[in-house]
């Protein structure tokens, strides 16, 4: 089941990869620019075939793919297309042009990359990862709504009998602890709180907020209790609780006053309405962007787990090798097959997310540079007509090759590492 695991990982992969290129393909083709190879890996190619005037194929390292388009860059001030210099980054920009050009036939002047208008550019570099996007919430939509997600719901698990502030470290009660507002009104395990105060309760942080904004107040609680719908009366508590945010998530180390019933909320599978699952992908996509803005600082404690004794965190950053033994864990899971894939399918979305905002980053070699360098290109172009000015001509997006091999080379060492922790001290799931 392991290896099954890993296998699915691989497919899922495979598809992400040539979902993204399929992107850039359809819109370099809509708005007439040549594409002579659609490459799903890199390496040595597995499989290809020629279909009009692309070839598509599979190739054999499946860490990526690639489209090549013709005239990526511009030519130079010359117009000269291959040049030589004794300098290694005036080279670098040099045979970046050159292969750019390299597969150009008669005809072709008219179906370069960077002849075409800066917003087509960015609607063609965009679409790769746009697509990414689109998968993933298609993904987590299937889930949410589909499968549903582990979380509290409304059902009592274990009534508490006393009032302890959660400020203190203690579990046992005290004969100075007054009696918990559930214990005094007769609330059981397994009872199913259906309404509160009158407003029916469905959702677990529903009936959170309305325990604690109703401090001091006596409210009727309808349960359900084998079957039978029974109201209870409770005079809620002011308790020292667990700060919440905005979005329900509790505050770690921070406390308020609030309202107290004094029951723990039992945890099930609850499906999702469209309304609240794009409420949590949108805190998804936000809690992504944090992390990914984090990961230089994250880089120290990665490197010691790679190479010291240092521990794997949770949420330490994860490259394809982890993935793929996350999902070969996956699939050994002692959980009904329903979550496996549930579990599996939220793993591939979570990928997809992260493909999106990587090459998002303006920066070259990833699209989000080269969508970068197309906005440049307008704003220099529009200003100078605004200000009847020479038209300034295409951004010579080239120039920025020797910054993009030092960025790539950063992403290798980094790749690198993750590599290395992942498989010397991979994160684990149970």
């Amino acid at each position: 089941m392991f290896i099954l695991g890993i296998v699915l990982f691989a497919v899922g992969l495979l598809f992400s990869i040539g979902w993204h290129e399929l992107g850039h393909l359809s819109t370099a083709k809509l708005f007439g620019i040549r594409v002579p190879q659609y490459m799903v890996g890199f390496g040595p190619t597995i499989w290809s075939r020629n279909k009009g005037e692309t070839e598509y194929g599979i190739k054999a390292i499946p860490f990526g793919g690639y489209i090549r388009m013709i005239g990526m860059f511009p030519p130079g001030p010359d117009g000269r297309l291959e040049a030589r210099s004794t300098s290694p980054w005036r080279g670098m920009i040099e045979d970046a042009r050159s292969a750019a050009f390299e597969e150009l036939k008669p005809g072709d002047e008219t179906r370069l990359f960077y002849t075409r208008k800066p917003w087509k550019r960015v609607i063609v570099m965009f679409a790769g990862p746009f697509m990414n996007l689109v998968l993933a919430f298609g993904l987590f939509l299937t889930v949410l709504m589909g499968f549903g997600i582990q979380q509290q719901t409304t059902t009592v698990s274990s009534v508490s009998q006393c009032v302890i502030a959660q400020t203190e470290n203690r579990d046992e009660c005290k004969a100075s602890d007054p009696r918990s507002p559930a214990a005094a009104a007769g609330m059981k395990a397994g009872d199913k709180i259906v309404s509160f105060d009158g407003v029916r309760t469905e959702q677990w942080n529903t009936l959170s907020d309305l325990i604690r904004d109703s401090a001091g107040k006596s409210v009727p609680i309808v349960v359900d209790r084998d079957g039978r719908e029974l109201t209870l009366q409770a005079k809620i508590a002011t308790n020292q609780v667990v700060k919440k945010d905005a979005a329900g998530a509790i505050v770690e180390g921070e406390y308020v006053k609030a309202g107290f019933l004094g029951f723990s909320a039992a945890t099930g599978v609850v499906k999702q309405d469209f309304g609240d699952s794009v409420t949590w992908m949108s805190d998804r996509v936000g809690d992504a962007v944090d992390s990914l803005l984090a990961l230089p600082s994250k880089v120290p404690a990665l490197w010691d787990a790679a190479f010291g004794d240092g521990p794997r965190e949770p949420d330490s950053p994860m490259g394809i090798v982890g993935a793929a033994r996350v999902s070969g864990e996956i699939a050994t899971l002692d959980i009904p097959a329903s979550q496996q894939l549930a579990t599996f399918v939220f793993l591939l979305a979570g990928f997809n997310l992260s493909l999106f905002l990587f090459n998002m980053l303006p920066l070259l070699p990833l699209d989000g540079g080269h969508i970068a360098g197309a906005l440049w290109e307008a704003l220099r172009r529009n200003t100078a007509k605004v200000l009847r000015r020479p038209d300034p001509g295409p951004f010579d997006v080239a120039k920025l090759m020797p910054v993009a091999y030092v960025v790539a080379g950063i992403f290798i060492c980094f790749t690198l590492l993750v590599l290395v922790a992942d498989v010397v001290n991979p994160i684990r799931i149970s």
